[in-house]
């Protein structure tokens, strides 16, 4: 099969994958510190600017724009080449940084963010597209590995200067801190990212992207904004999921007649995209609700500090690498990888059921146990979903494939956490009512503030612990059916040979 010169790959030694590797990785620790500084922060941030009420917003605003960003960001990479479009995210993304450094009222912060999130959304799947170009899918495990080990590190050193950050040099620190960092990779990049790209006659699709961010938006403002502040069934609640659903039909009609689509339909004929896809999305919907309650136990249950809940978080993190790195080892000397998405569904349901144990009296060392193997679990497929997909697609639409793999994941995560969010609340307002009454339990006790509950009078603040945990007990008990869908998924994988530098590139984007 002759290869056209215009979408060959254009693969490279050890020795250049590792420079270029340290220049991607630079660009995709500020995404993945983003995601985890400023939640630590966030109640003073807002208190400072007069906008506690508006709290959510200022994660819906980031969440929102670079969801819907990150497709975009995948096709026009496939266009005009990778470096220039990887440097046109950072750059949004430190100019949105310095911004909210900057922002005086809480409705600067937001409009802010949003522009700091349409530059995230990019850095992420663009940093993966490019390591799809240069390194062979048969030597890119390895690599995947320490890729997931930058989300790992940034997820620990977190929390941790978040909190130092707000109370020592200010919460404005947390946004500038990153204007440095976005520097270095951008020099590095302008350095060692010297990718050949043939340029091709094409159109942008500006309707179909316009009729992305608008479905986009209205699902995730029903699920992280309508739905958890007016109610589910609410009659604004529900027009934004249904007009959310309608956009998204009227969207997927007009990829089909697009003579260049921002997302190829035939993409979806083939099942090792399809399924991975749908894997990575249910996958997303238990992680994201993993990952983010956990904290919440170390600080609530467990009366730990903002700060001392990132260090506490070291035992996920060390499961985290103890599996990506050698699994990426195994997949590269192999080539084989079906088994690892079947094991880790299986092994982040038991760190689920493990961690649905805990009470308000259990050990750190139980806590931990429980985070190790949930990380080993992830560890193990996190990053290789994206390495089945791109394995699986023609090496033009590289971009965009990898750009769905984040998109779906990130769709999933916002799900997962407004319903194990909605599961906490009615959970808890109910452990609260039955341990309290219903006086208490009503407008009195502050149960959104960790500081607020360990003040609280014995033998109110043991009640509330309990509620907490209690609640959190069914949290991660309402996650395990969607691991076991996902487990469903994972034994429809077809295993397809991972290309080495000498296999021929599939010609479509079809069932191969």
């Amino acid at each position: 099969m002759t290869q056209n010169p215009s979408t060959a790959p254009t693969y490279r030694t050890h020795r250049q994958i590792l420079v270029i590797l340290g220049g991607l990785m630079t660009g995709m620790f500020l995404a993945a510190l983003d995601q985890s500084i400023v939640g630590t922060a966030l109640p003073r941030i807002t208190s400072e600017l007069h906008g506690l009420n508006k709290l959510s917003w200022v994660v819906t605003a980031y969440l929102l724009a670079s969801t819907a960003a990150t497709p975009l960001w995948g096709k026009i990479s496939d266009l005009y080449g990778r470096r220039l479009i990887f440097q046109a995210a950072i750059i949004t993304f430190l100019i949105g940084s310095a911004l909210c450094g900057f922002a005086r009222n809480i409705d600067e912060l937001i409009a802010f963010r949003a522009l700091q999130g349409i530059g995230g959304g990019g850095l992420m799947a663009l940093a993966l597209a490019t390591i799809g170009d240069v390194v062979p899918p048969r030597e890119r495990g390895r690599y995947m590995g320490y890729m997931g080990a930058v989300f790992g590190t940034a997820s620990v050193l977190g929390p941790v200067l978040g909190g130092w950050l707000a109370d020592g040099p200010g919460w404005e620190w947390i946004f500038w801190l990153n204007v440095p960092i976005g520097i270095v990779a951008l020099v590095v990049t302008s350095i060692v990212l010297k990718l050949p790209h043939v340029r091709r006659e094409h159109t942008i699709d500006w309707l179909g992207a316009g009729f992305l961010v608008a479905a986009v938006s209205s699902v995730l403002l029903y699920t992280a904004w309508a739905g958890p502040d007016h109610g589910w069934a609410d009659g604004l609640s529900l027009s934004l999921l249904i007009g959310g659903l309608v956009l998204a039909a009227i969207f997927v009609l007009i990829e089909r007649r697009a003579a260049e689509p921002i997302l190829p339909m035939d993409l979806f004929n083939n099942s090792v995209f399809s399924i991975t896809n749908a894997l990575g999305m249910v996958f997303g919907i238990s992680m994201f609700g993993a990952i983010i309650f956990v904290p919440l136990y170390l600080q609530i249950v467990m009366g730990m500090s903002p700060t001392r809940s990132g260090l506490g978080m070291v035992p996920m993190v060390a499961g985290l690498f103890s599996a990506s790195i050698p699994s990426g080892n195994y997949v590269t000397k192999t080539g084989r990888y079906r088994m690892f998405p079947i094991a880790s569904t299986i092994i982040v349901a038991c760190a689920l059921l493990l961690l649905s144990t805990l009470d308000a009296d259990s050990s750190y060392l139980r806590v931990g146990i429980g985070m190790y193997v949930l990380g080993f679990g992830l560890g193990l497929t996190m990053q290789l979903l994206t390495l089945i997909v791109q394995n699986s697609v023609d090496v033009r639409h590289m971009g965009v494939a990898t750009s769905t793999v984040t998109f779906f994941r990130n769709l999933g995560g916002a799900f997962g956490t407004a319903v194990f969010g909605a599961v906490l609340n009615s959970r808890l307002s109910h452990h609260l009512e039955v341990s309290l009454g219903s006086a208490p339990a009503g407008g009195s006790i502050n149960t959104n503030n960790a500081a607020a509950i360990h003040n609280l009078p014995e033998p109110v603040r043991g009640k509330v612990i309990d509620a907490f945990a209690s609640s959190l007990h069914e949290v991660f008990l309402t996650a395990l059916p969607f691991v076991g869908v996902a487990f469903i998924l994972t034994l429809f994988i077809k295993e397809l040979p991972l290309r080495s530098r000498n296999t021929p590139v599939p010609a479509t984007a079809t069932e191969p």
